[in-house]
C-alpha cells in the first residue's frame, strides 16, 4: 500500500495520510461478490477510468493518469447477466439489456471513478461496476460502489496517481 492509495477501513477511507469519511455497500464488503448483492468486493482494485457531467461539474483532476470522458445522454454501464456486453460502458439509448443510466436526473454520477472490478473481462454473475462516486448523504450505503462527500471526491481526484488503487480491506 502506498499513501496515493484509496484503503478502505472499518473507520473511513486512508489516503493521504488521512482518514476520510465514506460509505460502501448496504451488505457491506464481500469476498464473493454477485451481481445484486449491495456488498463491496474486498480487493486491490486499479482505477481504470472517469467520467462526469460536464453541464455540472467542473473537472479538477488536471492531467488524470487515466482517461476522462464527459458523460452524454445515452451513456450506460450493463449490469444484465445474459448481456454479451455485461460490466461495460456504452453509449446506447436504447439498450435492450438492463443497465445503469450514467447520465441521471440526480447527482450521484455527476463524477465518477471507474475500477476494474470485473472488468474488461467480465465473468456474467460476478457483480458490475464498482465505481467511485458522491454520496447520497454521510452514512447512506451504496449498491456495492463507494461513495464520498462530492467536494472531497474532487479532492481526492486531483491527487490520484497512475498507480493509485482502491483496495478494500476486510471488515
Amino acid at each position: 500500500m502506498t499513501p496515493k492509495d484509496l484503503v478502505i477501513t472499518p473507520m473511513g477511507c486512508r489516503f493521504l495520510g488521512r482518514l476520510i469519511p465514506c460509505t460502501i455497500g448496504r451488505s457491506g464488503v464481500t469476498r464473493d461478490k454477485r451481481e445484486g448483492d449491495g456488498a463491496t468486493p474486498v480487493g486491490i482494485h486499479r482505477i481504470v477510468g472517469a467520467s462526469y457531467r460536464a453541464d455540472r461539474v467542473a473537472i479538477t483532476c488536471g492531467a488524470a493518469p487515466f482517461p476522462v470522458k464527459a458523460t452524454r445522454h445515452g451513456d450506460i454501464w450493463s449490469d444484465d447477466n445474459a448481456d454479451p456486453a455485461y460490466n461495460h460502458g456504452l453509449h446506447s439509448p436504447n439498450h435492450p439489456w438492463s443497465h445503469e443510466r450514467m447520465w441521471r436526473g440526480d447527482p450521484l454520477y455527476d463524477f465518477v471513478l471507474m475500477t476494474d472490478w470485473n472488468w474488461p473481462d467480465a465473468v456474467p454473475g460476478k457483480g458490475s461496476a464498482i465505481f467511485i462516486h458522491r454520496w447520497r448523504k454521510p452514512g447512506h450505503p451504496t449498491e456495492g460502489c463507494v461513495g464520498f462527500d462530492p467536494l472531497t471526491l474532487q479532492w481526492i481526484a486531483g491527487r490520484l496517481t497512475a498507480r493509485s488503487r482502491l483496495i478494500v480491506l476486510p471488515h
